[in-house]
Order: structure tokens, then C-alpha cells, then sequence
């Protein structure tokens, strides 16, 4: 029934274009066998930290078939999510660009459903989930696989052309089509910018992060007391981290995002120190109406700048 590959990877990809996604890409699915020494290795040295849901569904994580029965594609997207715009003080505390404006959870599912819904208009009764970040998938190395580009000591998915700041998502779909060429080649070369930049030194290898001491990790994921020992080191983020792909080369070619749902709230670039250190529930709810930073709760935040000792 559905025999053309080529002309539904075109049409899929064309869509993807139009709904805003930077990079569209499709990869056979299929057991990810290099994928499962290495994600047994980084459990076993506990760099989840108190992330226990990533020890879960592990045969998951490295199928796509076990997720949706009769998988037969991949397909990778990515939104770009960069600002070039900056917090007006450059002492105030700091949020990671990802989180300025509208979850990008939301934004990302509401795409993806279109996309799946065309699909579902062009070709026919395609079964297929759409996966954002909230699922057992792993999402750079079907990025890779799909020839977004390569994954950097920081573990990040860095494209030679845009850099690193964009999302990653997903749709698994049981239908076949064209399949892209794995990005296999690593351009970081002997770079070690990230690694020597990162405040906490959780870049513990080539593109291995230990979570237990990523700033991302310790602002957002963590929810007991911060650890005494990163006191002094948290370079002032509040919630989540931009550092190592702040100092990435590669970054020097990322462009303005495109989505009006990432810019944020007219105030927040006004926040400085005092305000950030004074703020109330209320100002937190204005500022972050449907963000990711909700994530963590007013309280979780104001553990976070506490734990900085601001004056």
C-alpha cells in the first residue's frame, strides 16, 4: 500500500520546513547496539545522580521498536531555540535560553501532532507517537543517526552549520521511508573549551557528562538541598546552564530562533540581582506563565538563589 518511500520522506520533510522545524531526518528504527554498553557504563558510575527514572525502561531506550508496535522510522527534528538576546545586567542571576519562554514541550508536541496528522492526510492510517524529551528515547544519537550532526564533549548534538542550541524530538512512525546518512565525523577535534569552562568539571570524558554535577542537574532535577560542595561554583544559574555551548566555536553560527512562544516575558531582562533575591510567588507565576522554569516550582527556585548567598 504505501510503496513510495522517497516522494513521503520529500512531503514529510517539506512539512517539517513549513512548521518551523531547522533539521528534519529519518533513520531506519531498530535496536541501537553501540547505544547499550555505553548507557549501562554511565548507570553503572550512578552519572544519573538521583535520576532514577533513567535507570527505568532500558531496553526501551535502545529499541523504538518496543515502544510503538511495528516501527519501522525515525524521524528526528530539531527547533532551533537560540537568543542572541541578553539579560540586561551582566552580574544578575541567569536562566538557560531554553527556558525563556513558553515550554518548549508544548510548542514541540503541538508540531509534532500537525505533522503527524499530514502524514496521516497524505499517505494513509500511518500508526506513529510523537516523543519530546519525556519519553525513553535517545534523542542525539537518532539526531546523529539522522545526520544532524555529531555529539560533542559536552554531549551535546553540535551542527557544523547552526551549532547546538535547538531541541530535539521525535516521531516514530510504522511506515518505511528513505533513510539519511549517519553524521559520523566529529569536528570538535581537539577542542576542550566546554570541558575546561564547565564550573563543576562534570564533563568527565569524551562526550560523557557525570549529571550528578551538571548545573542543569543540580538547578532543575535535583530536589533535596544543593550539595555544600558546589558552593562558589554555580556562576550564578538559577536554573539551568549554558555554559558549555556558550563557549562552543561551533555556536558562533547559531541564528535567532524564529518562535514567537520562545521569547520571554517583557520583564524578565529587567530582573536584576536584588529582584531576583526579593522575588515573590506571584512575580515567579507572572514571569514564567507556561514555562519550563514551572518545572521546578517557586520554591525550587528560591532554594536555588539562596543557595548562591547573593549580597
Amino acid at each position: 500500500m504505501y510503496n513510495n518511500p522517497q516522494k513521503y520522506s520529500q512531503l514529510i520533510k517539506q512539512e517539517a520546513s513549513r512548521l518551523g522545524f531547522m533539521f528534519c531526518g529519518i533513520s531506519k528504527a531498530g535496536f541501537l547496539e553501540e547505544e547499550a554498553p555505553r548507557l549501562e557504563n554511565w548507570l553503572k558510575h550512578n552519572y544519573n545522580g538521583k535520576m532514577a527514572y533513567m535507570e527505568n525502561n532500558f531496553d526501551k531506550r535502545l529499541d523504538p521498536r518496543k515502544l510503538v508496535e511495528g516501527a519501522r522510522s525515525v524521524i528526528s527534528l530539531a527547533l532551533n531555540y537560540y537568543s542572541d538576546s541578553l539579560q540586561s545586567n551582566a552580574e544578575t542571576l541567569k536562566i538557560s535560553k531554553y527556558a525563556y519562554g513558553k515550554d518548549y514541550h508544548d510548542i514541540i508536541k503541538g508540531k509534532l501532532k500537525e505533522l503527524l496528522s499530514f502524514i496521516r492526510l497524505e499517505i494513509g492510517d500511518v500508526a506513529g507517537r510523537a516523543f519530546v524529551d519525556s519519553a525513553p528515547v535517545l534523542d542525539r544519537v537518532w539526531a546523529k543517526k539522522a545526520g544532524f550532526g555529531w555529539i560533542g564533549k559536552n554531549s551535546n548534538l553540535i551542527n557544523k552549520k547552526s551549532g547546538s542550541f535547538f531541541f530535539l524530538a521525535e516521531l516514530i512512525v510504522d511506515l518505511d521511508l528513505n533513510y539519511d546518512i549517519s553524521a559520523d565525523k566529529d569536528y570538535c577535534g581537539t577542542c576542550t573549551k566546554c570541558i575546561d569552562a564547565c564550573p563543576t568539571q562534570a564533563i568527565v570524558a569524551q562526550s560523557i557528562v557525570d549529571g550528578s554535577k551538571c548545573i542543569s542537574y543540580l538547578t532543575i532535577e535535583l530536589k533535596e538541598e544543593l550539595p555544600s560542595e558546589f558552593k562558589g561554583k554555580m556562576d550564578n544559574w538559577i536554573f539551568g546552564c549554558d555554559i558549555c555551548q556558550d563557549v562552543c566555536p561551533w555556536n558562533r553560527f547559531s541564528t535567532n530562533h524564529s518562535e514567537p512562544g520562545f521569547n520571554p516575558h517583557p520583564d524578565f531582562f529587567n530582573m536584576k540581582k536584588f529582584d531576583w533575591k526579593e522575588i515573590t510567588e506571584d512575580v515567579f507565576k507572572k514571569l514564567f506563565k507556561g514555562s519550563a522554569v514551572k518545572r521546578t516550582k517557586f520554591i525550587g527556585l528560591k532554594r536555588n538563589i539562596d543557595f548562591l548567598n547573593i549580597d
